[in-house]
């Protein structure tokens, strides 16, 4: 019998290995498409790893985007493997040799010989990707797409290396939101390239136009760690509900069990200035059943005193599993 089990435990964790793994590659794969086609093209800076080797290409066009990654990423790589472990490093690992990968061979793909250097747009897929006059759409796309693929690369336990490592660091050790790290770490990284953009590298035809390029990578930065925490998180709109009434919260017992199947914790309370006592009970719902439970506790009783808030995150029984320790949790 124990074997039995013990070969169910491993067919579980073999399967859940293997999502991993997809996901990893689902997420290189979407980072990559988002630098090489909406990114790189434009010098747009998206902080991280990958916005300074933008910058550096320009300094070296010689050198792709993708192999700067592979220079930023190898000391840091090292860092992962004694701060978070040597299971989530190595998954990292196959994330940060993967995206550089991924991008120098989508570059030359995309981009005739003679463009690999220069990035030129209107070469991108023979002009047909072009969005020089349509900066902003490019922009959004871009961010957009990568906090998507590296949302993913996270779900799948591993880092796609570089700043997010660092900001997994944060997390660990300093108890900061993974998603807040990255803003932190990316804010850094665009505030020293826009140093440089902004006097023209990169664009030297066009100073302002640097300006506005590193003006649209604050955007992007932003942008990026939102859709991050959304990916990790979903969408939390979750609703905590305090009801205090003087009626008893027997009346609302079926409604709670059965219409919902939610449970309350109830307290027995009293007014400080009526000294009475009163009914106070308290429950979590979803967002789109909170107005439903404001029409029955109108009914239930009209002069209840209601607060309803945002819950930032719900664990337990019927909601999300407490976290691990040194699992990611972004919000």
């Amino acid at each position: 019998m124990s074997k039995a089990l013990q070969l169910v435990a491993k067919t579980i964790a073999s399967r859940e290995m293997w999502k991993d793994i997809l996901m990893i590659v689902a997420g290189c794969s979407i980072m990559s498409v988002a630098f090489v086609f909406f990114i790189n093209p434009y010098n747009i800076v998206p902080g991280g790893v990958y916005g300074a080797s933008i910058v550096l290409h320009n300094l070296i066009p010689s050198i792709k985007v993708g192999t700067f990654g592979y220079m930023f990423d190898v000391p840091l790589l090292i860092i992962s493997f004694i701060a978070l472990g040597n299971k989530l490093g190595g998954r990292t690992i196959f994330a940060a040799l993967l995206t550089p990968a991924l991008m120098n061979l989508l570059t030359v793909w995309a981009y005739p010989p003679e463009a690999v250097e220069s990035l030129a747009p209107d070469q991108l897929l023979g002009g047909l990707l072009d969005l020089s006059d349509h900066l902003l759409v490019s922009v959004i796309i871009g961010a957009v797409l990568i906090g998507i693929g590296s949302g993913t690369i996270i779900r799948g336990k591993a880092t796609s290396g570089g700043t997010d490592i660092v900001a997994m660091i944060m997390q660990k050790y300093l108890g900061i939101k993974f998603s807040n790290s990255i803003l932190i770490c990316d804010a850094v990284v665009v505030s020293s390239g826009l140093f440089v953009i902004g006097f023209g590298i990169g664009d030297t035809s066009d100073p302002a136009r640097g300006i506005l390029l590193s003006m649209y990578s604050i955007i992007a930065v932003y942008i990026t760690s939102r859709v991050v925490a959304m990916v990790l998180n979903g969408r939390q709109q979750d609703k905590m509900i305090f009801v205090i009434s003087e009626r008893d919260i027997n009346e609302m017992r079926d409604f709670i069990l059965n219409d919902l199947d939610r449970t309350a914790t109830c307290v027995k309370a009293s007014g400080l200035y009526t000294k009475q006592e009163k009914e106070m009970f308290f429950l979590v719902v979803r967002e789109k059943e909170a107005n439903m439970v404001k029409h029955r506790i109108r009914d239930y009783d009209p002069r209840a005193f209601v607060i309803i808030m945002s819950a930032q995150a719900t664990y337990g029984e019927g909601w999300r599993p407490l976290p691990v320790k040194g699992e990611v949790e972004p919000e």
